[in-house]
């Protein structure tokens, strides 16, 4: 959410970033609404006050016996409470419209931000790791999985429908492990992990600007005001909501948590193996900070090194991407994507993502914090994925892959998986 004045003053850059995040939004219909709910208010107080005197002059009137003019009056005032009532029925639709507009209103993004109208159009910035060069005829992840025994997506399907899967074994362990070895590190870098709700009340996905724009990508729970996370930065954001927090220093959360989607409009696209599933596991970074465009700026490369750093653990090759305003969400101001090299699709594909709010969802969820000079003010939120799985498996298993069918375990791991070195056809 931006601050309304705000836009007002800078109504076309608003109107530029909708254009270019595909919002349907006109921002000047929105601040006709806004000018429109004024002047109905300013109406309404008046006419209130108009009838708190005149009820209290009826009052005085009749006191004094003359029945005659406070009758009279009273005549007014009924005509006033008939004016009022439209008066208030308009003020509520005008309201209700200039409300849902609010919501639609997107963050602008940082001067740095590519154009583009898709992840076509994302920036590479650098690539970090070599991509290995096979001697023998590659398999993907699900032939691996299935080779080995760990990944079932047949199995999945019959349980629960497409884009649903089992891992077994190994491949359950190795899904737990990159987990493990990330919250670890983040543990290190002075993050508090929490297990929070994965069922979250709608306001929560309003207040942290998945809603209204993100609802088709979300499971509803029939019958409750509840709605299944496609991330844990719901529930860490909305734990710190409508509090006033110490932020002299950043404070930085790692949320643990299952996730779904539902991956509306994504038909026919990554259909084959882990990459696109109803169902996932993520370690997500989150961090909020004090409203200085330079610091969450710092941070911004900060928990995207995090991720990187993970990657590096992982031994996998991968590069990092700017974020082109097409591709970006409603909330975002600034966004990396980190795409690792996978071997199977002969492509990189997105497993990471950082990005900087600004003060654009602390002002939904009211998160303020007390500036040098005393006063309150919005903080910055920030959020990055440490590690999503199964989809970051599907590098894991295709770059360590061994000609005889072999899976080798990058050394980082290793402890997590009870010191095993390789996966054994």
């Amino acid at each position: 959410m931006l601050d309304m004045k705000w836009i007002r003053e800078h109504k076309e850059q608003v109107q530029q970033a909708a254009d270019g995040k595909g919002i349907a939004l006109s921002v000047d219909e929105l601040l006709e609404r806004e000018r429109e709910q004024k002047e109905l208010l300013q109406q309404t107080e008046e006419l209130r006050y108009k009838r708190n005197m005149l009820s209290g002059r009826i009052g005085e009137l009749r006191k004094a016996g003359d029945i005659r003019q406070s009758d009279l009056l009273r005549d007014s005032v009924r005509e006033i409470n008939g004016t009022l009532g439209r008066l208030e029925s308009q003020l509520e639709r005008v309201q209700a419209e200039t409300g849902k507009l609010q919501l639609l209103v997107p963050n602008i993004v940082s001067p740095d931000t590519p154009q583009g109208r898709s992840d076509a159009d994302n920036v590479e910035i650098r690539r970090v790791g070599e991509q290995r060069a096979f001697s023998f005829p590659l398999k993907d992840h699900v032939e691996l999985g299935e080779l080995h025994g760990i990944i079932d997506i047949p199995g999945g399907v019959k349980i629960g429908g497409t884009r649903s899967y089992v891992l077994k074994g190994a491949g359950l362990l190795l899904h737990r492990a990159v987990q493990q070895l990330a919250l670890d590190l983040l543990v290190q870098k002075g993050f508090t992990p929490l297990e929070v709700p994965l069922m979250v009340r709608e306001q929560a996905l309003v207040n942290t600007g998945f809603f209204p724009i993100g609802r088709d990508q979300t499971f509803a729970i029939q019958g409750e005001d509840k709605w299944l996370v496609g991330t844990s930065e719901v529930p860490l954001i909305s734990y710190c909501a409508d509090q006033i927090i110490d932020a002299d220093q950043p404070v930085r959360l790692a949320g643990v948590s299952t996730c779904f989607r539902s991956e509306v409009g994504s038909a026919g696209r990554d259909v084959r193996g882990l990459y696109r599933v109803h169902q996932f596991s993520k370690v997500e970074q989150v961090v909020i900070c004090e409203p200085d465009a330079a610091l969450s700026d710092q941070l911004l490369e900060e928990i995207t090194g995090h991720a990187e750093h993970l990657l590096q653990q992982l031994e996998l090759p991968y590069r990092v991407v700017a974020v082109c305003i097409g591709d970006m969400s409603q909330k975002t101001y600034k966004q990396y994507d980190i795409e690792t090299w996978m071997p199977g699709r002969g492509a990189y594909g997105e497993t990471h993502s950082s990005s900087n709010l600004h003060d654009f969802q602390a002002r939904r969820s009211n998160i303020r914090c007390r500036g040098k000079d005393g006063k309150l003010a919005y903080c910055h939120t920030l959020n990055n994925t440490a590690v999503a799985s199964p989809r970051i498996l599907i590098p894991l298993l295709e770059n360590h892959q061994q000609e005889d069918g072999s899976i080798r375990i990058p050394e980082a791991l290793r402890p997590y998986m009870g010191g095993l070195q390789l996966l054994s056809v």
